[in-house]
């Protein structure tokens, strides 16, 4: 006899009572872009939807986001000047220290999360220092200025860090300098898994880091290297981060798969820019379902081992979620 699995498919309020994987707008993280100046909020052509703000914006964005139950962001920092260095980033009163402390102080029920990096900060567009005879970041030097930024970070209220620049050591070397630093409670939310992906190609139009020469393939991710992927997440627990992340997710659900199989920490994916733009466009094509078609995707990064969603959708997302109940 074959198995009638349709018998508990039939009945709408079954199917709901056995569904296994539940989407929640506590899974959402928020990213934000903030930039200096006041009343700016500029959309980005490739991204809709997506905005540059100034902090006072970005101050006004969370009580939208508190609105809509969404009680996590993560910052990113668009500088006036950049050098060779980023030295916007390693400073107290740089653009992602004073974004900080103005959501902190408006919004102190606001977890905030900054990405810890340097490529929106250096006139070349790379993650940290180059070292001129490989052209490409060193490794080393960079460690230390992702301690400098980490403990900056630290001073301005931040409730984690999300160091994403796939440097060798970047959590060791983070956790000390802010264990040193007297931040031992502030966890470390690394981004252990990222591959050099074309689906980041929106971002650098709204973080505006574009590498100005070659790629970041010597220092991000093979997308063909599914071992040295769980490799790179293992590396990173054993060093002391508190949550492991997988970017991107749509094309890497197997590895979000096989880094939560092999490991023990919660896990975040980061749903990118271009996957984002890519529904828009459907949608604008009229091609898809948008709705449908973004939620059965960030349902799919749950199933597949997402306890943390970043996302671009998470706002129309929460908008659905707060209308099935």
């Amino acid at each position: 006899m074959f198995t009638r699995f349709r018998r508990k498919r039939i009945h709408p309020v079954l199917r709901d009572l056995l569904q296994e994987t539940h989407l929640s707008v506590n899974d959402f993280m928020y990213p934000l872009f903030a930039r200096s100046g006041e009343g700016i909020k500029d959309e980005v052509a490739s991204m809709p939807g997506v905005y540059q703000m100034s902090i006072d914006e970005v101050v006004k964005e969370c009580d939208v986001l508190k609105k809509l139950g969404i009680r996590a962001i993560i910052l990113f920092g668009i500088p006036d000047t950049k050098d060779s260095v980023g030295s916007d980033a390693m400073c107290e009163h740089g653009i992602m220290a004073e974004t900080v402390r103005a959501v902190k102080a408006a919004h102190p029920d606001m977890f905030v999360v900054t990405d810890l990096c340097f490529c929106e900060y250096t006139d070349h567009g790379h993650c940290g220092v180059l070292d001129p005879v490989l052209e490409t970041v060193d490794n080393d030097i960079t460690l230390d200025n992702l301690a400098k930024q980490a403990i900056v970070h630290a001073k301005a209220g931040v409730d984690m860090i999300a160091p994403s620049g796939m440097m060798d050591g970047m959590i060791q070397a983070i956790r000390k300098g802010l264990d040193n630093a007297g931040f031992e409670n502030l966890p470390v939310m690394s981004y252990s898994t990222k591959f050099a992906s074309a689906y980041y190609g929106p971002f650098r139009d709204v973080a505006e880091s574009s590498p100005s020469f070659g790629d970041r393939r010597s220092y991000q991710m093979n997308p063909a290297n599914r071992t040295e992927a769980i490799a790179e997440s293992v590396a990173d627990e054993q060093e002391g981060a508190d949550i492991l992340m997988v970017k991107p997710a749509l094309a890497y659900m197997d590895v979000i798969r096989d880094v939560k199989n092999n490991t023990t920490l919660p896990l975040a994916v980061y749903n990118v820019s271009g996957e984002y733009s890519m529904l828009k466009m459907a949608a604008k094509a009229g091609v898809i379902d948008y709705d449908r078609v973004m939620m059965e995707t960030l349902l799919g990064f749950k199933r597949a081992g997402a306890d943390i969603i970043i996302t671009y959708h998470a706002k129309e997302a929460a908008l659905l979620l707060q209308k099935q109940f």
